[in-house]
């Protein structure tokens, strides 16, 4: 984009670039060029770095370096394109982020879904772990009935790269709504690898998420669905609930990223922590006072996770989890509308 402003003395041009501006002065006969860096914003619809401070064992500097990155952006240098293009349900882009990247997520792939640049899916080279709420989702498995499992919302697959990975006899059904989306995760996010290898452990639907049934039921459902930067409008209704209770198991739980104020809409008339208000609210028409929440954001309705059935017995819990996850168990908090 060029900008002309003109003046007797000077006349000014700025063209902005990804990740740089460089504007060209003309003062008194002279020609000046100044480069001013520029850093790109994104949402993990939780914020990326705000499980660390909570959950892991960090000095204080690191907590406020870690937050004031994540808040300024990445550098769009530290940024490549790989894939931009629209499907018929998303407007599709993934990122590669620089490993020599001062952020959170230096060293990641992402997949962004929507106009306001919202990351639904993160993949990191040399790590499973992600540090987001994808981690929180991995513990689910030892505090459900033996069973399948349900992903609502594969997105790239990050939940189910970290579920295959920590626990071997994890059989995963995940669906998904763009196919688009698959075939990118795919070609970007090793997704290809990943079904070779668990061939009878990930079986992948393309179709309407909350359709998702097998005929014994699931021993546990991870939601995730969004769409156009926001939850979708489905998930504030009580009968959904009902509907996704009922294809539980006996002992069966569900855990649902529930978004909140981080999270950008497409529209100014979704707002993320109303939606995630009115969500909790449904739920808990139908789970009562069975029903936990885990903030993960910087503050308090930056984001949440919303957990059904009693709360476990927090030490069994924590034995039963490999050692990074165990911190999040003593996050998990009654619902209070």
């Amino acid at each position: 984009m060029w900008t002309m402003v003109s003046s007797p003395k000077t006349e000014t041009q700025t063209q902005t670039l990804f990740g740089n501006s460089i504007t060209t002065s003309r003062h008194h006969g002279q020609l000046q060029r100044t480069r001013k860096r520029s850093k790109i914003s994104l949402s993990l619809k939780t914020p990326a770095a705000s499980l660390a401070p909570k959950c892991h064992k960090t000095t204080p500097s690191s907590s406020v370096q870690s937050k004031n990155a994540q808040e300024e952006g990445i550098p769009g240098e530290d940024v490549k394109i790989l894939v931009k293009f629209k499907s018929r349900h998303n407007y599709i882009r993934v990122l590669e982020v620089s490993r020599e990247a001062e952020h959170p997520l230096r060293g990641s792939r992402l997949l962004l879904l929507d106009a306001p640049g919202n990351i639904h899916s993160i993949s990191f080279l040399f790590k499973t772990l992600t540090n987001t709420y994808f981690d929180v989702f991995a513990t689910l498995p030892p505090i459900v009935p033996p069973g399948p499992l349900a992903i609502l919302g594969f997105g790239a697959g990050s939940a189910a790269r970290i579920l295959l990975h920590l626990y071997p006899d994890a059989i995963l059904h995940a669906w998904e709504l763009d196919p688009s989306v698959i075939q990118v995760a795919r070609e970007y996010f090793n997704l290809a690898t990943l079904e070779r290898e668990h061939q009878k452990r990930l079986f992948i639907y393309v179709g309407n998420a909350l359709n998702a049934t097998l005929p014994n039921g699931f021993s546990g459902i991870v939601v995730d669905l969004f769409s156009k930067g926001s939850l979708i409008p489905e998930l504030q209704e009580p009968a959904t609930w009902e509907k996704l209770r009922q294809r539980l198991k006996r002992g069966g739980r569900i855990m649902v990223n529930v978004g909140g104020s981080c999270v950008e809409a497409e529209s100014r008339l979704r707002d993320g922590k109303f939606l995630m208000q009115e969500t909790l609210k449904a739920m808990r028409a139908v789970f009562g006072e069975r029903l936990f929440v885990l903030n993960v954001g910087n503050r308090k309705d930056d984001s949440s996770l919303a957990l059904t059935g009693d709360l476990p017995q927090h030490d069994a819990w924590k034995k039963a989890l490999p050692a990074p996850l165990k911190c999040y168990v003593d996050m998990w908090k009654p619902y209070s509308a």
